[in-house]
């Protein structure tokens, strides 16, 4: 962890301490940048993103499969600036380890590990935000540990996979993935990644664009990908639709118009959620924040001004 602390920094802390209850926990935090989180011998990177407020809580990033705590930093400057934000880099993406182990890397684990990344910020309940994978990580968290949770946020998710033989073709597609993965470049992979069906809508985007999103992508880790897959994946994931009516807290679902398949997920199950809201963002395909970033800010804020 790097110590970052000048006067005004202190004086700001200080004026925080005294006029704000929220954790003081977390407002020590804002002297450091990064946090190492142990869990079982390796490290999980948590970011505290920005202290801008916190007098209303922390938001919690997790994002999707080949991402990083990185995708959230040019969403975050435009949340709703009362909150304090944190990232995540999830088991075998970013700057977290990639341990050889994929038992690590399965739902119940990820959960575990998310909460001593939530735990080092703060005691208090948290707005958790997930993409896609990362969706399914925050529907698992919410489940196992309701009483950290109050409002989720869940962009193009997916509860898992009901029927049994369509589960069983996805963990063959993952893990011949996973074999193409280790069996070819990182930079073969993520550029037939890239340009799977599952993203077309991003082919609009400028050559340098597209450029810098598949830098990002080419910093994970082979190894953390492959056994996020066989973890992690759609089909090995149990599927969540059974325990939706279990989850309390005030829920929005964000998917984009583009994206047939998730739009119809999030509408069928925006019925099962107690209290859930359920947004379409007509311009955009499946990752919302990166395609239409201001009309995703302007949904969540307007989901925040609940809390």
């Amino acid at each position: 962890m790097k110590l970052h602390c000048d006067f005004f920094l202190f004086a700001y802390v200080i004026e925080l301490l005294l006029f704000h209850s929220f954790n003081i926990f977390l407002l020590i935090l804002v002297y450091f940048k990064n946090m190492n989180i142990k869990f079982a011998g390796f490290n999980i990177n948590a970011e505290l993103k920005s202290l801008s407020g916190s007098q209303s809580g922390l938001i919690f990033f997790l994002h999707g499969f080949t991402g990083s705590s990185e995708d959230w930093d040019q969403i975050i400057p435009n949340i709703n600036p009362r909150f304090a934000f944190a990232a995540i880099d999830l088991i075998g993406h970013g700057k977290s380890d990639s341990p050889q182990e994929f038992a690590y890397y399965m739902a119940d684990p990820i959960s575990d590990q998310i909460l001593n990344a939530v735990d080092a910020f703060t005691k208090e309940k948290i707005i958790l935000i997930g993409y896609s994978m990362g969706g399914r990580a925050a529907l698992n968290f919410t489940l196992k540990y309701p009483e950290r949770v109050k409002g989720l946020i869940l962009e193009s998710v997916s509860p898992g996979i009901k029927s049994g033989r369509e589960r069983k073709e996805r963990i063959k597609k993952d893990t011949e993935l996973a074999e193409f993965i280790s069996t070819h470049s990182m930079q073969d992979f993520v550029d037939y990644w890239m340009n799977i069906d599952l993203f077309a809508t991003q082919l609009r985007f400028s050559k340098s664009k597209r450029e810098e999103i598949k830098k990002k992508k080419l910093k994970n880790n082979r190894t953390g990908l492959i056994n996020s897959l066989k973890g992690f994946g759609a089909g090995v994931m149990l599927p969540l639709y059974d325990q939706l009516q279990n989850i309390n807290c005030k829920t929005l679902l964000i998917t984009g118009g583009l994206d047939i398949k998730f739009t119809e997920i999030n509408s069928g199950i925006s019925k099962i959620f107690p209290s859930a809201k359920h947004v379409i963002i007509d311009t955009a395909g499946h990752n919302t924040h990166l395609e239409e970033p201001a009309k995703f800010t302007r949904t969540v804020n307007e989901f925040l001004e609940q809390f």
